[in-house]
């Protein structure tokens, strides 16, 4: 496997989003059957600013950077499928009154709602849990962030588990199975077939999945460093130090893609677990999207 392969993916509504070395390209299959392409030359913020390509500084930029163009290319995924017919009148007037600069100003708002979602559900709420144990209980502050870190990772389990329920989101599993087998498939050097690429897995040590839920753990570890103070200090000590957890995630998750050692194998295996809810088996059809997007990230004709 080639272990110098960076590029990386986001399934969207029926399409797969691709990064790769000559930018960004989304790819959508519309109702008709056909294959759309979008595509982005980019450059990421830590390679034009030295400053942010630094360890654990450019884990935080990235993990911004994801959340933004992750947002975008679901808006604009999402806009082959809208229904004119049943758009509001707010949608029309919004349209009307920004044009243009519509879809920024909605991918403004809706990073702000996902972080806020984000920070509220998986921080803030343990948080206030915990905090319950504590005033019941006469345990350390050791055990204390123990127990914060367990109610943490137990919400983000439930809370996977109940999406990948979802009908629609189904589809968007599958196509996040594609993305996975179709990189995969290009690590190794195989020539880009669907069927070649359904030949693999669809488990992935550089997922996004593997992400999140080794966050939750990260942050176990580094919270319990600020000890068991008021429950407001608390608050705050979590939303400052979540650039350190996501930098410090970062590292280990970019550590773990190029690693065989017994130890990234072991730290990559929840996260694999955990992949088997947010990728499902896709059809030749879904792989051939997923193609079309990472031949256009990575300049493929």
């Amino acid at each position: 496997m080639d272990k110098n392969v960076t590029v990386g993916g986001q399934a969207v509504i029926e399409g797969v989003m691709m990064r790769g070395r000559k930018g960004i390209a989304t790819a959508v299959r519309t109702s008709n059957g056909e294959i759309i392409v979008d595509k982005e030359e980019t450059i990421p913020y830590t390679k034009k600013y030295k400053i942010l390509g630094l360890p654990i500084i450019r884990g935080f930029v990235s993990f911004i950077d994801s959340l933004i163009v992750g947002i975008k290319t679901l808006n604009y995924s999402s806009s082959f499928f809208e229904d004119d017919e049943n758009e509001s009148k707010f949608d029309k007037w919004f349209k009307e009154k920004f044009k243009d600069k519509g879809n920024d100003i909605i991918a403004i708002v809706s990073l702000i709602m996902s972080l806020g979602f984000t920070i509220l559900l998986f921080f803030l709420l343990p948080t206030f849990a915990a905090n319950f144990f504590k005033k019941t209980l006469n345990i350390n502050a050791v055990l204390l962030n123990i127990i914060e870190g367990i109610i943490r990772v137990a919400i983000f389990l439930i809370y996977i588990y109940l999406i990948s329920k979802i009908e629609d989101i189904k589809r968007v599993f599958e196509y996040h199975g594609a993305e996975h087998k179709t990189i995969f498939c290009y690590e190794n050097g195989k020539e880009l077939t669907p069927e070649n690429a359904k030949k693999f897995g669809r488990l992935h040590p550089r997922c996004g999945t593997n992400f999140l839920f080794l966050v939750m753990i990260v942050s176990i570890i580094i919270f319990s460093l600020t000890g068991w103070s008021s429950l407001w200090k608390r608050i705050l000590y979590r939303i400052i130090l979540l650039p350190v957890v996501s930098g410090v995630t970062y590292e280990i998750i970019k550590w773990m893609g190029k690693s065989e050692s017994k130890l990234s194998k072991i730290l990559s295996y929840p996260g694999l677990m955990l992949q088997k809810l947010t990728t499902k088996e896709p059809d030749l059809s879904q792989i051939e999207v997923a193609i079309e997007a990472l031949k256009a990230a990575e300049g493929i004709e």
